[in-house]
């Protein structure tokens, strides 16, 4: 007698066509190249500091930015340009647009935030072309550089029907992902550590999900100061990697 085991493996990607999953995964892995290596959103400055010294404190780190700093705005922000593509509100769309170029703590934030917009708005134009993102483009070419990075994918995954969800989760990987690649050449830490730490913040990137579906945007801020400060401070640094 044979006996055939079917093995379910459950993943949560909202009914998502496994071609725009793929895309999704595509847009935001380490390999799309929007330049996020090159930047280090103050880890570089936290670690000359002896700020972050161990996996520990990176992590902490990291999980300041999302749930306190950048990270917290960027999910409002890539919410709410996503649901003005979806309701074709684009009166909403330019407000969110125009915020994402304001709400940013120091000039390398913003030049962080902006370069990669703009580079995922370049490369999606180059390798997939979406005719409602051309229209919107041509009828609005500032767009294409005025866009942070948070804009830009909440823009093109509305247009490319992934749902709200996991483009937060994929958008807020990738972001973790680069971080603790920062973190990894800076301090340095291994591999291994480096994978624990991505471990330790999958609940907190769950939450951040949450907390940015949820939110109200009239409510937008950051309490972040230590690394506002710390960006600011890269800013001088004698010696530095990253751009940011």
């Amino acid at each position: 007698m044979t006996v055939i085991f079917q093995v379910v493996i459950p993943m949560h990607t909202d009914g998502l066509p496994d071609d725009n999953f793929l895309s999704v995964l595509t847009w935001l892995s380490p390999s799309f190249p929007v330049g996020g290596y090159v930047y280090s959103h103050s880890i570089e400055f936290a670690v000359e500091d002896s700020r972050i010294t161990n996996e520990k404190e990176l992590c902490v780190w990291i999980e300041s930015i999302l749930r306190f700093g950048a990270g917290r705005i960027d999910g409002a922000l890539l919410c709410f340009t996503w649901r003005a593509i979806i309701e074709s509100d684009y009166e909403q769309l330019r407000w969110a647009v125009n915020k994402g170029n304001v709400m940013r703590s120091s000039f390398e934030m913003g030049l962080e935030s902006k370069a990669q917009g703009n580079a995922f708005i370049d490369t999606i134009v180059k390798s997939c072309p979406m005719e409602r993102l051309t229209m919107l483009l041509e009828e609005n070419p500032e767009y294409r550089e005025a866009m942070s990075y948070s804009n830009a994918v909440g823009l093109v995954c509305a247009i490319a029907n992934i749902s709200l969800r996991v483009t937060l989760l994929a958008y807020y990987h990738s972001v973790c992902s680069n971080l603790v690649s920062a973190g990894i050449r800076l301090i340095p830490l291994g591999q291994v550590a480096g994978q624990k730490c991505m471990k330790n913040l999958t609940s907190v990137i769950i939450k951040t999900v949450d907390a940015a579906i949820s939110g109200d945007f009239n409510d937008l801020g950051t309490a972040n100061p230590i690394i506002d400060w710390a960006s600011m401070k890269h800013e001088t640094q004698y010696t530095r990697l990253f751009r940011s």
